[in-house]
């Protein structure tokens, strides 16, 4: 008989890493930036540890695998190691993990419990029980092999003898290679016998071996003459015995006798350079495979989602009693169902989490979805359910139609939910829960609004009363101490001197004239725009006096509060795109000006860094869910009169990333078409880069029929007959609203889909009536819509019209070049949006444009704060109103957002409490903690 074939571990360990390295080409080809991660935990220094550890590490850079070496000392405790592990688990860079054994630690480990500790699905050793278990049971595609017995296995294969059938013999018990290579050979369909230290007929047993795996740790302790002729033998020893030629005085060699078992077999490994080799390329194939399976598993745009089945009641009930009849996922559990990392997500209890910005770079090289932007006609004082039919929407197309879909919401403000309107989470069957979590604190976001927007007013008083009490010279020491004998100026401060053209560093080198431009801000009290704020309705905060303690020295101004969502601060956050911007534009915010009419900066004050300290979290969206199960993202909720009334761009970029290119993020704009909508397409998309493709105008017959000539609708007062009777007439004349807010979303190039928001007061005639006139008026659809009553099953409709929508042609544009001027901006949207014939400017407004022009700043956007009950500035004005002339009183600067505010009419940042307050409904359990009453 022909001497046996050697089977070189060499060569075939480099054919696998040959293949490796190609699969890893490829996979960072198909996701740019990505690399499968190995990560090797090692408790103490061995040396026979670190040569195997350097050999993993250099097969690892060979192949393209990314191989991160942790080294904890040797005194390391298990719960060391443990929390180690912990950290290792939850990191998504890490596809591989393995710990090198054994641990080297003066401390008592149990290692079967370190070993148990590694996530499964990263456990390329396969030596946790999991993993065993999966094994035993013959689960081979969902469990990790440890190394040797895969490598065993691989090294038969290239014989090319097939496995099942054979006998096979294994000569070992060791759960690393003995008792796993048992379970491969198995559930390959040999039939299997294990032998160890107490088989008596061990021998005879050899002898039946079609294929034999030894592991046994004992030299050359199987004889030639034991194997059967033509077996397959795989030799795993590596013991050293005595040999006086070899320099070391030793040599290696396996548990088979080599010399003699090369004569009966077929194939035979050798002892070095057979098994030795596979282990480590099996390590790195368990990695790659490990990477395969996350990216499979993680594929942005792959969901695996699970929708809430509705139980619906007539007549519906109240909105908290259905958000507190429904059982919300786990946060974390819709986070994973998106796409999400656990690195990625910060959680705020069961219901609610932040999401980190890292998931934007983590997704850069992904497509976006399709991005809708839900708005309406000119509405009642009541609302017209935009929020309603944006989470009906997302209900509709997610839950119904299996689309992946975002919601992006804004957060609601305190004030009107304790005041007069209520809540903001949508109502009936369509909305965010827990609605009660979401109109309340959620996440604290307001909070560090109002404590960020606080701590610029303290800084502008506090300012001044310092100057006007103190020399430069005592402001120079005060403001650049010395510490330790060494006088420094910090980062801001260097930034100051710059903007004064100071282009020094060394704070003993200023001139006179120097310290005194430094230390002077020299405001003007009459100047300062930058309020106080609270997040609550207080009419007898409109006009304070501050300052009339007799600590302030006389002191004392006039000033007011503004209610938190007006802030410039909470503009900033909807605009910004990440930490650095959002830290630049807080510099930038003009608070007031100089005595010579410079404008003061937040930077100048030297409160930029303190602001970002304090609105570090905030930047983060807030992540919830509707009562379907679709994911929803909360963030920021700027006024939409003041400021642009839209959720943050963050939360738009992030959703429409992890929604894929064929799915859809719906956000909502604020009030009517002319007011949200607009400052959506010429503020928000302007700094976002991103471009529409939907606009879905919400309408009701209500809203139709008091644009009509109907009588007033007041909030808290029941609905003139006119409202719940059928008047075709009324509604065709509102329609004239109706009408010109589709112009104005054509206007931008994008397809209008009208969702006729229906009450049950409406008749069909007067349904189908809208539904006639949109379509007469240039919409691409218009549909009926019963999602209130119905869930995500009522905005079905809707949600395939704006399908098709998405798929038309889109022409999007501005209306306006930022680099006009002021005034004629503002005519544009005056006439254009609003329907006017001419603007007028008053004094004080010319005034305010000649300045921001001179400033620089005559090239921001320009966004209205007008009513938004009127297309025009009169909110008596029903209807679309032609041939006024558009008052614009005052202009105000919001340039750290990005923008100018001409002010239209007269309007309040904070609003009052009615009669009766939205409150006297709202209370606690005291036994079960439950909110009751109406949102």
């Amino acid at each position: 008989m022909a001497p046996a074939e050697i089977l070189s571990g060499k060569v075939v360990s480099g054919q696998v890493r040959d293949r490796l390295k190609q699969q890893v080409i490829e996979m960072t080809v198909k996701f740019p930036g990505f690399r499968p991660g190995l990560a090797i935990l090692q408790v103490g220094n061995r040396d026979d540890s670190n040569l195997y550890i350097n050999m993993k590490l250099k097969a690892a850079a060979e192949i393209g695998i990314s191989a991160n070496h942790i080294k904890l000392p040797n005194t390391a405790t298990e719960a060391d190691v443990l929390k180690c592990i912990a950290s290792l688990n939850a990191d998504p860079a890490v596809h591989g993990f393995i710990v090198q054994l054994p641990l080297d630690s003066n401390k008592p480990i149990n290692t079967e419990k370190i070993t148990n500790a590694v996530a499964p699905e990263k456990d390329v050793d396969g030596l946790s029980s999991i993993n065993a278990g999966k094994l035993s049971r013959g689960d081979l595609g969902d469990c990790f092999i440890p190394c040797t017995p895969k490598g065993c296995m691989e090294l038969i294969r290239q014989t090319g003898v097939q496995v099942a059938g054979k006998r096979a013999v294994v000569i070992g018990r060791s759960k690393i290679v003995g008792a796993p290579m048992h379970d491969l050979l198995l559930w390959n369909n040999a039939t299997v016998t294990t032998c160890h230290s107490k088989t008596s007929t061990l021998a005879e047993e050899v002898g039946k071996a079609d294929i034999l795996v030894v592991a046994a740790g004992r030299a050359e302790m199987v004889k030639g003459e034991w194997i059967k002729p033509g077996a397959i033998v795989i030799d795993c020893g590596i013991n050293h015995v005595p040999d006086s030629t070899k320099a070391s005085g030793k040599r290696v060699v396996g548990d088979v006798a080599y010399n003699s078992a090369k004569e009966k077999a077929s194939f035979i490994t050798p002892v070095p350079g057979g098994v030795g080799p596979m282990t480590v390329a099996m390590l790195m194939q368990s990695t790659v495979e490990s990477a395969q399976r996350f990216l499979e598993k993680f594929q942005p745009g792959k969901w695996t989602i699970q929708y809430n089945q509705l139980t619906l009641r007539m007549p519906v009930p109240s909105d908290i009693e259905i958000s507190q009849s429904c059982m919300p996922k786990p946060i974390d559990q819709v986070a994973k169902e998106v796409g999400l990392f656990p690195d990625e997500v910060e959680l705020y209890g069961q219901t609610k989490a932040k999401v980190q910005l890292s998931v934007l770079k983590r997704l850069q090289n992904q497509p976006d979805g399709k991005y809708v932007v839900v708005t309406g006609i000119t509405p009642t004082p009541l609302g017209e359910g935009k929020s309603t039919t944006t989470v009906g929407l997302v209900q509709a197309l997610g839950a119904h139609l299996h689309q992946n879909v975002f919601a992006c919401v804004r957060q609601p403000s305190q004030g009107p939910t304790f005041g007069i309107k209520g809540g903001a989470a949508g109502g009936g069957y369509c909305q965010v829960v827990p609605m009660e979590e979401f109109n309340l604190h959620l996440t604290g976001d307001i909070h560090a609004i109002t404590a960020a927007n606080n701590l610029v007013a303290a800084a502008i008083d506090a300012r001044m009363f310092h100057e006007l009490t103190q020399s430069d010279q005592a402001l120079y020491n005060r403001l650049v101490p010395s510490v330790n004998g060494v006088r420094k100026f910090s980062d801001i401060q260097i930034r100051r001197l710059q903007k004064l053209g100071i282009n020094k560093t060394d704070p003993m080198a200023l001139t006179k004239e120097e310290v005194n431009a430094f230390v002077r801000l020299d405001i003007d009290p009459g100047t300062i725009t930058w309020q106080r704020v609270l997040d609550t309705n207080d009419r007898f905060l409109r006009k304070i006096t501050i300052g009339q303690s007799v600590t302030e020295k006389g002191f004392s101004r006039t000033a007011q509060f503004d209610i938190t969502v007006s802030s410039e601060i909470m503009a900033v956050l909807a605009l910004a795109d990440g930490l650095d911007d959002m830290k630049k534009r807080f510099g930038r915010m003009v608070v007031a000006c100089s005595k010579k009419g410079q404008p003061v900066t937040a930077d100048d004050l030297g409160v930029t860094g303190a602001l970002a300290v304090l609105m570090k979290d905030a930047i983060k969206p807030n992540l919830m869910q509707t009562l379907e199960g679709t994911p929803v993202f909360v963030h920021a909720g700027p006024f939409a009169n003041i400021a642009h009334g839209n959720s943050s761009v963050l939360a738009d970029k992030i959703a429409l990333k992890l929604v894929g290119k064929d799915g859809f993020v719906v956000t909502e704009a604020g009030f009517g078409a002319d007011i949200g909508m607009e400052k959506f397409f010429d503020i928000k998309c302007r700094y976002s880069g991103l471009r529409p493709h939907v606009v879905v105008l919400v309408a009701t017959v209500r809203a139709l029929k008091m644009h009509g000539g109907g009588p007033a609708v007041t909030a808290g007062v029941p609905l003139p007959k006119e409202y719940t009777e059928e008047n075709l007439q009324l509604v065709a004349k509102g329609c004239s609203n109706l009408n010109k807010q589709i112009q104005n979303a054509r206007m931008f190039g994008v397809p209008v889909v009208v969702a006729v928001n229906a009450f049950k007061t409406d008749t069909k005639a007067e349904l189908a009536l809208v539904v006639q006139h949109a379509k007469e008026a240039g919409a691409f659809d218009a549909v009926e819509c019963t999602h209130w009553a119905e869930g995500g099953k009522g905005a079905l409709a809707l949600a395939r019209a704006v399908q098709r929508a998405s798929q038309a042609p889109s022409n999007f544009r501005f209306l306006y070049n930022v680099e006009l001027p002021v005034v004629e901006k503002i005519r544009l949207i005056a006439q254009q949006v609003y329907g006017a014939r001419d603007i007028e400017l008053l004094p004080e407004a010319q005034e305010k444009v000649a300045l921001y022009t001179k400033q620089g700043f005559g090239n921001l956007p320009i966004c209205m704060a007008k009513t938004h009950l009127s297309l025009s500035h009169d909110p008596e004005q029903k209807g679309a109103p032609t041939g006024f002339v558009l008052p614009i009183r005052d202009v105000r600067a919001s340039v750290g957002a990005g923008f100018l505010y001409p002010l239209v009419g007269t309007m309040s940042t904070m609003p009052g409490l009615p009669t009766r307050p939205c409150f006297y409904d709202i209370d606690l359990d005291p036994v079960s903690g439950e909110v009751n009453g109406l949102f």
